[in-house]
């Protein structure tokens, strides 16, 4: 789809300069396409990097998108999603996505807050059984202190990679996160994800993360069984 009036400003300028070099013509470019918004898809998403790259829907060459473009800063891509965007070019003619939307917003965002509503209950309900197998005896005070301990690393964690990927700075790998949560930190983990807003819409992680309190859980049901009970007792002489 052609551009407003794109022939005729072309015409202004020597036209012995190549578009991208002369900087009247990157001015007028970005001036006519100001306002107009496109609808296409998530063709390619580095969560880790931060950008990616969005295809209109009626084709044409995609363009660059990085994480502060989006509107919303609570979600994040995960690729494949339908969204609207503003074009801009950069000094070098490079066609960029600005004030980026995602398609049907609203309701993506109240079925990722529902979900981290629920694991903010249920890591609220299993530390309470914690404590109360603490207090009657069945575990020693050691496991919930570093229940605890791994949650609070955890959120730390979170909030550290939150803050770089806000900053387009380096990440923590997502195995790392992941690792966190395996080791006891998985409460701390869902609380990170609901009151951070971060890593709770994509659905490759949330199954990884669901997986890691799954597993640590059953450690912990095995520490309560007749077998785990000997490793319990030389646990805390150990630590």
């Amino acid at each position: 789809m052609p551009y407003p009036d794109m022939q005729n400003t072309r015409k202004r300028y020597d036209p012995g300069i190549p578009e991208s070099r002369d900087p009247g013509w990157i001015q007028i470019q970005t001036f006519v396409r100001a306002g107009v918004r496109y609808q296409g898809k998530i063709t390619s998403w580095k969560d880790d990097q931060g950008f990616g790259f969005i295809t209109r829907n009626d084709g044409g060459k995609p363009a660059f998108v990085h994480i502060s473009a989006f509107s919303n800063r609570k979600r994040r891509p995960v690729g494949s999603e339908l969204v609207t965007y503003e074009l801009k070019t950069d000094p070098k003619g490079r066609e960029q996505a600005h004030s980026v939307a995602f398609v049907g917003e609203r309701s993506a965002a109240a079925s990722a807050s529902g979900h981290s509503n629920i694991a903010v209950i249920l890591s609220a309900v299993f530390l309470s059984l914690l404590a109360g197998a603490t207090l009657a005896g069945k575990l020693p005070l050691v496991v919930p202190g570093l229940y605890v301990l791994a949650s609070a690393v955890a959120f730390v964690a979170y909030a550290i990679d939150k803050s770089a990927a806000r900053d387009g700075r380096w990440r923590i790998q997502e195995s790392t996160l992941h690792l966190f949560a395996l080791a006891g930190g998985w409460p701390g983990a869902a609380v990170a994800q609901r009151l951070l807003r971060h890593k709770s819409s994509k659905p490759s992680f949330q199954a990884a993360f669901v997986a890691t309190a799954i597993l640590n859980c059953g450690a912990l049901a095995w520490l309560l069984s007749s077998h785990g009970a000997r490793l319990l007792r030389i646990l805390p002489a150990a630590i």
